[in-house]
């Protein structure tokens, strides 16, 4: 699941120039985002081109319609010389206790079926039994804090061994991270691409089949489990409308069992 983007977007340049970068970046022309946005293509220009200042909510309407992150509407608005509009609150601070036993509430409710929550650098946040069966056997300094889910699963010595179709499932993964960039600019989440990326693909499971195909509806994780090979699809969930930087940038993810075989045996292990 998503991680935090620590990264956002210098503020020297001024907030029209990034503006410009958001909007080309999101292949919307000037007259488009005038519309969207109940203004004019002759002040979008104006802006752009740092002849025009925009007004705070002007600010916060444009990245609005050009479905800017949270943190970097922050970076836009100190671009512009506003304060930051939305708080970061760190995840263990007492106003998020809320939010922080109900995440915990809902992954312990999937049991035994695997989740947990990452930030938008794929840190592990929280995670159930399900998880915990599927990590049993790692290296310690693999599952030392911050456990990273990119790193557990595509490390040499964690999860990719064990992985049946480790090249299918780890070219999702490395798009996934691809788009994301895109979308954030984060320098982190960057870092952490070009360090997994480079990893070497171990022989072990990789290009397998399992014995009797399935017909899957998404693309599975088929991973080895005490000698029997289960078949999972990744489900991730974001909050709506958030308001905090922290909370923008949580994301909450499941593995659904994909086949019959799968979904017997993490009863059996319940049972």
């Amino acid at each position: 699941m998503t991680a935090l983007m620590s990264g956002t977007a210098p503020t020297a340049q001024g907030v029209g120039p990034l503006l410009r970068a958001w909007r080309e970046r999101r292949r919307v022309s000037q007259l488009e985002l005038a519309l969207r946005a109940d203004s004019s293509a002759r002040h979008i220009s104006f802006i752009e081109t740092g002849r025009s200042r925009p007004s705070e909510e002007m600010v916060l309407r444009l990245a609005e319609h050009l479905d800017v992150p949270v943190r970097e509407r922050n970076a836009l608005l100190l671009a512009a010389g506003y304060a930051p509009h939305y708080p970061e609150t760190p995840l263990d601070d007492p106003a998020l206790d809320a939010l922080r036993e109900g995440m915990e509430r809902l992954i312990r409710g999937y049991e035994p079926y695997p989740a947990l929550v990452v930030d938008a650098t794929y840190r592990v946040l929280a995670a159930n039994r399900g998880i915990l069966m599927l990590l049993d056997g790692l290296p310690e300094h693999l599952l030392e804090p911050p456990v990273n889910a990119m790193r557990l699963t595509l490390h040499p010595e964690g999860l990719a061994p064990r992985i049946r179709n480790l090249r299918e499932w780890r070219g999702h993964l490395l798009e996934q991270m691809e788009r994301q960039i895109a979308l954030h600019r984060s320098e982190p989440l960057r870092a952490l691409y070009e360090e997994v990326a480079a990893y070497p693909v171990p022989v072990s499971g990789a290009g397998e089949e399992p014995a009797e195909p399935v017909p899957y509806f998404a693309l599975p994780m088929q991973i080895e489990h005490e000698g029997r090979t289960l078949s999972f699809i990744s489900s991730i969930s974001t909050f709506n409308t958030p308001m905090d930087v922290t909370v923008a940038e949580l994301a909450i993810e499941t593995l659904l069992p994909a086949d019959p075989a799968t979904v017997k045996y993490l009863h059996t292990l319940v049972a």
